[in-house]
């Protein structure tokens, strides 16, 4: 048995409505025999009658009128698919603003991300904005749509996982530990950190400035007051201090007069897309989200944070 089509399943309707073939077939724009047609395609397609052909005037069979009620639900829930589908079409349009958290939009798999969405939703105006180390408040003040960024990140902020790796240090070159292949974090333990804004929430500064130290003691800030990278990096290089960041920045920030050393016993990074929970299924917001599940897809399987 092949299933009827919602065409067939509408015109039924019709008919059930009018009992009368010429009167259906006006409704339906459609002359008679074609419309006859399609509701013996549809008997043959279920292989039962619906229509009573022993009398003179249209009436249902027992069939027919067993399955008025079944026919309606399909074509009510096949036209509020729809109704769902056009609306988010038309919704996933016009301009969505994404946080790039320094050049993380470099770091694969973001590029692919973004040009997935671009392709799947050309009507949507993609904007990426730069943003700092506080760019997981940003998500939360509502700045962004969306943000590709850095775990950790302030709760109330979902993320899907993307993409990790090793972390390293940053140091000036005239550094002692500066020419070593790799150090660990208590080679690093009397280093001052560069310091951070306050602007920049707590869970983040503690984890990439790697404190506490492990006997639980903290680490040592410099009295600065920096909210991205780009700001510590003549730091760095004047000897001010040290960051930790992810092993990437090597090709994404070389510099003179920094050199990046590798540490051994760093938790790793991981960056994320980053979103409110209550704008999730916004349609930009979802298109972005299924776009970055699409990627992951084709490598690995993504993971959502809370």
């Amino acid at each position: 048995m092949r299933y009827p089509s919602i065409q067939q399943l509408q015109l039924f309707l019709l008919l059930a409505e009018e009992l009368h073939f010429g009167r259906a077939a006006r409704r339906a724009f459609m002359a008679q025999p074609t419309f006859s047609r399609h509701i013996t395609a549809l008997e043959e397609r279920l292989g039962v009658a619906v229509v009573d052909r022993t009398t003179r005037r249209v009436v249902l069979s027992t069939a027919g009128e067993a399955l008025v009620g079944r026919a309606r639900t399909v074509v009510e829930a096949a036209e509020e698919l729809r109704r769902e589908a056009e609306s988010q079409a038309n919704a996933a349009a016009g301009r969505i603003v994404i946080g790039s958290f320094e050049a993380i939009t470099s770091m694969d798999p973001i590029p692919a991300v973004l040009e997935e969405l671009r392709e799947n939703f050309p009507q949507v105006e993609v904007d990426v904005v730069r943003m700092g180390f506080d760019s997981g408040p940003a998500v939360l003040r509502g700045e962004v749509d969306a943000a590709f960024l850095f775990l950790p990140v302030p709760d109330g902020v979902q993320t899907l996982a993307l993409a990790g790796g090793p972390r390293c240090v940053a140091m000036a070159d005239g550094h002692p530990l500066a020419s070593r292949d790799a150090v660990t974090l208590a080679d690093l333990a009397d280093e001052p950190r560069i310091g951070w804004s306050e602007q920049v929430p707590k869970v983040f500064r503690d984890f990439w400035s790697a404190g506490p130290r492990p006997d639980g003691t903290p680490v040592r800030f410099s009295p600065h007051a920096i909210v991205d990278y780009e700001s510590a990096l003549p730091l760095i290089a004047m000897g001010q201090g040290i960051q930790l960041p992810p092993d990437t920045t090597r090709w994404l920030y070389p510099r003179r007069g920094v050199s990046y050393v590798d540490v051994t016993d760093l938790e790793p990074w991981t960056a994320a897309l980053g979103w409110l929970p209550s704008r999730r299924d916004e349609p930009l917001v979802a298109a972005l989200r299924q776009a970055a599940q699409r990627v992951l897809r084709r490598g690995r399987r993504p993971s959502e944070g809370p």
